[in-house]
């Protein structure tokens, strides 16, 4: 089968064998993956502690083809399924330690996560699989990480007391986080300030849902004076300077949340200890979701409260080229490879 590997920094399409699912596992015949930030900063090896070789891509959606012992107590053959759930905490977590039980596997000591859906077929813990019903379609399949991602981060504004009606900040509101936020914010009841650079992205984030868009550079300015701050600031741009901003719109006792990750070599911010005292502010990070997440994602998909915004389309072979354009802000929204048509 064909995989899409990532050797001596370059990204290549090679030949692998086609895995055995083992115990609990479901092998997979991809049919769509989308192609999410996290995907380039491993490809160009932008995170200290993720620079080696190795295979690629994390969401996905596919046919169940096969079933290890055990699989069958969660999907059958035949399931259309959609899997991901995040770059971590998605493949494994043992179901029992107190991160576990407490809704944040991803901490969990056994946790692994989901890599190498760039292929034609892909071996994964089948308890973390969601079938989807057939209104949801192949191109749905960034919801798997960039949509549940931002799911997360959305409704962690009710469990940090962020009501519905008060203001929120999506930072990087055109992005392939970022535009997913916009929607369910906004379907949540929440004043969404759509945050990003350029005309054609500010007026991407306002069809999504927002209430008002603001370009990064003039939004310190506009915010402080027609909102006096935001009740919460949700930053999904994978850069420092937009965690500055975050931090920098916050009105008093509001919630940052840090959701993007910059590369290692762009640093940190930096946070006064007295605006801390003067805003009092609660900040968290918010990472992937869980597998009830998914299933409530697949729903609002299903009734069409969210979507994905799909402006890019290729195959294997053009991950390379759509890498280059992901980097460059090249196109709105996300891109989805399409395997085994």
């Amino acid at each position: 089968m064909k995989s899409v590997q990532r050797v001596a920094g370059a990204v290549e399409v090679r030949e692998s064998e086609l895995p055995i699912p083992g115990p609990d596992q479901a092998l997979i015949r991809m049919s769509s993956c989308g192609v999410c930030h996290s995907d380039l900063h491993l490809a160009r090896g932008d995170w200290k502690f993720a620079t080696g070789d190795g295979p690629l891509g994390h969401e996905g959606i596919g046919i169940v083809e096969a079933l290890g012992p055990g699989a069958e107590a969660s999907v059958s053959i035949g399931d259309r399924v959609i899997l991901g759930l995040g770059g971590t905490g998605g493949e494994y977590w043992c179901g029992k330690c107190r991160y576990c039980i407490e809704g944040e596997p991803r901490h969990c000591a056994n946790s692994t996560g989901i890599i190498g859906t760039f292929a034609e077929h892909f071996a994964v813990w089948a308890p973390s699989l969601v079938v989807l019903p057939d209104s949801v379609s192949d191109m749905e399949a960034p919801l798997a990480c960039g949509g549940l991602t931002a799911y997360g981060a959305v409704k962690k504004l009710i469990a940090h007391r962020v009501t519905p009606g008060r203001t929120v900040a999506i930072v990087g509101a055109a992005g392939g986080l970022g535009h997913y936020a916009v929607q369910l914010a906004a379907a949540f009841g929440y004043r969404v300030i759509a945050i990003d650079v350029g005309a054609d992205r500010l007026k991407f984030a306002e069809d999504m849902g927002a209430e008002v868009a603001i370009d990064a550079i003039e939004a310190r300015e506009v915010i402080a004076r027609d909102f006096g701050g935001v009740d919460a600031a949700i930053v999904f741009t994978a850069n420092i300077a937009g965690y500055q901003l975050g931090f920098d719109i916050l009105g008093k006792k509001g919630l940052f949340v840090a959701v993007g990750l910059p590369a290692t070599s762009q640093g940190s911010f930096e946070i006064d200890p007295f605006m801390m005292f003067f805003k009092d502010p609660t900040i968290i990070f918010s990472a992937v979701g869980t597998v009830q997440d998914m299933r409530e994602l697949v729903e609002l998909a299903a009734r069409g409260v969210v979507k994905s915004h799909i402006s890019r389309v290729g195959g294997l072979e053009d991950l390379p080229a759509i890498f280059d354009e992901l980097e460059a802000s090249a196109y709105l929204g996300r891109a989805v490879l399409t395997i085994n048509p």
